[in-house]
């Protein structure tokens, strides 16, 4: 009976996680060249609908510490007040720094408790507010992991709040099916080397209730390349029309990812066999002026970004598994200095609203018919025409 009463729009995260039909997304709805210029309402709102449009259900987000989670918390509930069937969820991160983080001697020996203590807080009070929203809190984003080398903490630290929260649902004080999560690096979560694996990290999975890992091969094109320059890179000639080149690398990529999943499930399953394990984060740029573009591993491209997309929603939708795809628009606060960093480029619209090659089909479908983003409706990027798109596809070099 109990699942009787609940509306068709307020599911728990047990429910949510791992069903193809809540399609994840990450989600930064900034669209100047610094955060202090914060989205309003009105441009959240915006955002919403359109990815509710194109069918995302399920949001991440990355910190508390400013208005923007809060607020698209808010604008998720409005639209809902407004449509009875508008349906979306947050999973809500909450950021944590060790102490003299960010500056030019960080002590990943200790955590900057003040700051963190005020983060997990307001995290709790969102998820208590808006209990039909906020269905996974996620302790830290790449929080663990020795190459966030500004920020990072041991696990210790990590398990230490998350068994936190799960002492608020346990006396009440938090919805008791309220998922708790870390996201962090695949090898954060003991798919990598040795050196990740220890007593606080094997008790941080059996306190967590899932999970939430990260797999880039964008990025690995350039720092483990092995599988971005193999086979299928004989008999490629210049000038030609070598797609099937391009695709036989985008599929290497998909199987890396694969590969990344299956080492962090097998570690998972030896510490805790029921553990779920979903991805919390995955993308590809489509600009690069550095490692990904021209001159480095010529990974970053529309076309490129549209096939790893789709393979990697095919294979995880199939699998039940979530994908937070990384991400929703391209966000040039990342790399202010620089335009075309490509971490400007993750998104899958840019900050006009052009959908990029991945989402032509839905513009051509009408999917996106009568929304806009910044006074510009939805268009395809080049004008939806695959020619032009072509002339900017990087053909992967040989090393």
């Amino acid at each position: 009976m109990e699942n009787e009463m609940k509306t068709t729009n307020d599911r728990t995260a047990a429910e949510l996680l791992g069903n193809p039909s809540f399609p994840a997304m990450s989600y930064g709805g900034y669209r100047g060249l610094s955060r202090t210029e914060q989205p309003s309402l009105d441009e959240l709102k915006e955002d919403m609908k359109i990815l509710h449009a194109m069918g995302i259900r399920f949001l991440r987000t990355y910190n508390v510490q400013l208005p923007h989670a809060g607020n698209v918390v808010q604008a998720i509930h409005d639209l809902k007040e407004e449509d009875k069937s508008f349906e979306m969820y947050v999973m809500l991160g909450a950021w944590i720094d060790c102490a003299g983080a960010w500056t030019d001697s960080p002590d990943h020996s200790v955590e900057d408790a003040e700051a963190n203590t005020q983060e997990i807080e307001r995290a709790v009070a969102l998820a208590g507010q808006y209990p039909d929203i906020v269905k996974v809190i996620a302790v830290g984003n790449e929080a663990m992991v020795h190459w966030a080398a500004s920020y990072f903490v041991a696990p210790g630290v990590i398990l230490h709040w998350v068994n936190h929260l799960q002492s608020l649902k346990a006396d009440g004080s938090l919805p008791s099916d309220l998922w708790i999560t870390c996201s962090d690096n695949f090898a954060s979560w003991g798919g990598g080397g040795s050196e990740y694996h220890n007593e606080d990290l094997n008790a941080l999975i059996q306190a967590v209730d899932y999970v939430s890992m990260h797999t880039y091969p964008f990025h690995d094109t350039h720092y483990n390349p092995v599988f971005w320059s193999g086979e299928a890179l004989d008999g490629v000639e210049a000038g030609k029309d070598n797609s099937s080149a391009v695709e036989n690398a985008m599929a290497r990529a998909v199987a890396y990812s694969q590969n990344q999943y299956a080492q962090v499930v097998a570690y998972v399953q030896s510490i805790d066999e029921d553990k779920p394990v979903h991805i919390g984060e995955t993308g590809w740029a489509s600009i690069s002026d550095g490692f990904y573009g021209p001159e480095g591993s010529r990974a970053a491209d529309e076309f490129k970004q549209a096939l790893f997309y789709h393979g990697m929603r095919d294979w995880t939708q199939s699998a039940g598994i979530s994908c937070f795809f990384f991400e929703a628009f391209d966000e040039p606060w990342k790399s202010a200095a620089n335009p075309t960093d490509s971490e400007n480029h993750f998104g899958l619209f840019t900050v006009d609203g052009e959908a990029k090659y991945a989402l032509w089909p839905l513009v051509k479908d009408g999917v996106f018919d009568g929304l806009t983003r910044n006074g510009h409706p939805i268009q395809s990027s080049y004008n939806g025409e695959t020619e032009l798109l072509n002339r900017h596809v990087l053909h992967p070099a040989h090393h």
